[in-house]
């Protein structure tokens, strides 16, 4: 899934909501909706909307981080399985 913003001025949303929703629902964009050229709102697909939630879920726990980190390490170390060695009997 590729990310895209986009950046849309509050009086355009309010003209054109539902238009404004189905190309958000289609392209899977962010839409940062401003006030005066300020942001004031973040309009953003469900998807989205959970995948950020569950993102933020793994970096604030410990152990997870832990984990991420030593496989990391592990990599740049070049202590690596092929795919082939991982899923072999």
């Amino acid at each position: 899934m590729d990310y895209i913003e986009k950046i849309l001025p509050i009086t355009k949303v309010k003209k054109e909501f539902l238009d404004v929703i189905k190309e958000m629902t289609a392209d899977e964009s962010t839409i940062t909706v401003t006030k005066n050229g300020m942001p004031v709102s973040v309009m953003m697909t469900p998807e989205r909307y959970e995948g950020l939630l569950e993102t933020i879920e793994i970096l604030a726990d410990p152990k997870i981080i832990k984990a991420l980190t030593a496989s990391a390490k592990d990599f740049r170390a070049g202590k690596v399985s092929t795919h082939k060695d991982a899923w072999a009997d």
